[in-house]
């Protein structure tokens, strides 16, 4: 009796010494741990959102931490719509009697002669911005399609592993550094940037300079060419407004538009 009665003093005895000399480094721990964790903040809350402004106040609060230039908002917005109208009442109406009009081939090789054709621009900004390797690539792809491709008709460059390199001056500008400036959306085209519309108007006039296949005067003797060149450029797009579902659709275009730029001008 009297041995049970010390084993129990004893694990009595070393249970109340283990729990003395383990709270205070349990406390020890919580304490360090609640000076460690760093307390929530909203990153939105600095935000100030007027509940009776307009109905875009919200978009144009959440959106300032993106850092989007867009200082004729209201402007590029009418513009956008606009764009969306066109576009549903006669561009893809156009589109779909270009489709049931012509077989897939034909509109193949259409495309095929507008690519060969952009290809110019795309060499002399592979060059302008010292991409060699992307210029010689650029380069054999004129000389395969114009010749083995009857002036372009067939892209048998991209069968031979050459697919086309898009390049602009807008991306020239932007890898030598110069910023996009204010977000633009110009009537019919859609999307752009201050940097971007500039650089469009120098394609063209590159395009224009270099007068390949003598390309520009047949196109001028022969105008409906300029409505056949602006079919293929929405056939060739698969955009259609208002497939993004969203309220904030311009929003969205917008900042991908953005980032789609940043990213190919880092290629």
């Amino acid at each position: 009796m009297m041995r049970r009665t010390t084993l129990t003093l004893c694990l009595a005895l070393c249970t109340t010494s283990l729990l003395a000399q383990e709270t205070p480094q349990s406390t020890r721990e919580s304490v360090s741990t609640a000076a460690v964790t760093p307390e929530y903040t909203d990153p939105f809350a600095a935000l100030e959102i007027d509940p009776y402004a307009s109905q875009y106040q919200f978009e144009r609060s959440s959106l300032r931490a993106l850092n989007v230039q867009d200082p004729i908002e209201g402007f590029n917005r009418r513009i956008y719509r606009f764009n969306g109208q066109f576009d549903e009442l006669v561009y893809l109406p156009v589109i779909r009697t270009y489709e049931w009009a012509t077989p897939q081939f034909v509109r193949k090789g259409v495309s095929n002669v507008f690519s060969n054709l952009a290809d110019v621009p795309n060499l002399g900004n592979s060059i302008l911005q010292g991409k060699v390797q992307r210029s010689m690539r650029t380069t054999a792809r004129l000389l395969f399609n114009t010749t083995l491709g009857v002036v372009g008709l067939f892209d048998v460059a991209k069968t031979m592993g050459l697919p086309q390199e898009s390049e602009d001056f807008g991306q020239t500008l932007g890898v030598y550094g110069v910023p996009p400036g204010p977000y633009l959306v110009l009537p019919f085209l859609g999307p752009s940037s201050l940097r971007d519309a500039t650089g469009r108007a120098v394609d063209w006039s590159l395009e224009d300079a270099a007068a390949y296949l003598n390309n520009r005067q047949i196109m001028n003797n022969n105008p409906w060419s300029y409505g056949l060149y602006a079919i293929d450029l929405r056939y060739k797009n698969g955009f259609r407004y208002g497939a993004l579902d969203s309220p904030f659709e311009y929003d969205q275009v917008r900042y991908l538009y953005k980032k789609l730029r940043e990213f190919q001008i880092s290629q």
